[in-house]
């Protein structure tokens, strides 16, 4: 197996072009073409992360947080990140980031902190904009059933929990072929009128290269009349955050207890009690200030995240209650995720969860 394999894999789970604008995803250091040896899964790629991939002997890491994200203008080892770059590349050992992709992922970071917390009736928080797309084809009507079938192979055609799904209109469309052309029907010079189905699909953002390749091998004609449009609907499936409900009711304090026994936390840094039951949860593993709007917006009783600033608790504005339980804290199960992904799609090949602690906060 090589490195390309795995990534191909990767990324049928968190596709990168879901990724946020700013973030620095997928092949960082190394060549996608090497032979694999072994895969290390980890939440950061720090120095000793890179040792112990040394001495697993495994050449592939596979890291939640990009240990590259600013520009490198010198290599020196000066920093740590140069200093696990160099290492890295002495040692052939390549670096392969999710980030954001994995957060956007409706199976991604807060997928795994729903099903540790048990959560039920989940769905995305904030749904990403501008990731459904929309294909308009038009093709005769004798060859339009066996193209749709190629687009839906291809991943078009999918909405929700429905898939096949599109819109055909038959009419009639001309064309006259000069000199230059191999006309698939009519003749040179002459105007020609055919039958004709038009299609309209949709498709995810993320497989448009799949859906142009199966419509340029499937559909006859030399030259393809086609539109893409990217649609104002948001993608349910794709997005930052979840929300879902617990079985049962539970008081303030009550559930602060269960949230530290569950997500291994000492302590929670929160927002005024309100005196109401738990009931709706939102949350949002990392950085989650962003999103505070959104979880008062679906009525969510709290919204757990991290990184909250002194003036971001006044936002709660006694309508919700914010519980800031540490960035690491929120993303710790992110590398069982993917170990667990990783050993299901690729069951015969070694995948190492990393043992190397890289929390950098520590609580006295």
């Amino acid at each position: 197996m090589i490195i390309k394999q795995v990534i191909d894999t990767l990324e049928d789970l968190a596709p990168l072009d879901y990724a946020e604008d700013f973030d620095n995803v997928g092949l960082l250091v190394g060549n996608e073409d090497n032979t694999v040896s072994g895969i290390l899964v980890t939440l950061d790629t720090l120095e000793n992360v890179v040792e112990e991939a040394i001495a697993k002997k495994c050449n592939l890491i596979v890291s939640f947080h990009p240990i590259i994200f600013g520009g490198l203008k010198k290599v020196t080892g000066s920093n740590y990140v140069q200093r696990v770059v160099i290492k890295a590349i002495k040692h052939d050992i390549a670096i392969y980031s999710m980030h954001t992709a994995l957060d956007n992922s409706n199976k991604g970071v807060n997928a795994k902190i729903c099903e540790v917390l048990g959560l039920e009736n989940t769905s995305i928080l904030i749904p990403q904009k501008g990731t459904i797309k929309k294909l308009t084809t038009y093709v005769p009507k004798e060859n339009a059933k066996t193209l749709k079938t190629a687009l839906f192979h291809a991943g078009a055609g999918n909405i929700g929990n429905y898939s096949h799904c599109s819109f055909t209109v038959d009419g009639t469309g001309s064309y006259q072929a000069n000199e230059e052309a191999n006309p698939y029907l009519g003749k040179i010079g002459e105007t020609h009128y055919e039958a004709e189905s038009q299609i309209s699909i949709t498709y995810a953002r993320a497989d448009e290269q799949k859906i142009l390749k199966a419509l340029f091998s499937n559909h006859p004609y030399e030259e393809i009349a086609y539109e893409l449009q990217t649609l104002e609907n948001k993608n349910q499936n794709i997005g930052m955050g979840m929300v879902g409900n617990l079985e049962k009711p539970m008081g303030e304090e009550d559930f602060f207890e269960f949230l530290k026994k569950k997500m291994n936390v000492s302590c929670i840094r929160h927002s005024d009690f309100l005196g109401k039951k738990i009931k709706k949860v939102a949350l949002l593993g990392g950085s989650g200030s962003f999103a505070i709007s959104a979880a008062i917006a679906v009525n969510a009783d709290v919204y757990v995240t991290s990184d909250l600033k002194y003036h971001q608790f006044y936002e709660a504005e006694g309508r919700i209650l914010l519980a800031d339980i540490g960035h690491y804290e929120t993303e710790q199960f992110t590398k069982n995720l993917l170990v667990d992904y990783l050993t299901k799609k690729i069951p015969n090949f070694a995948v190492s969860l990393s043992e190397s602690k890289t929390n950098p906060i520590k609580y006295f």
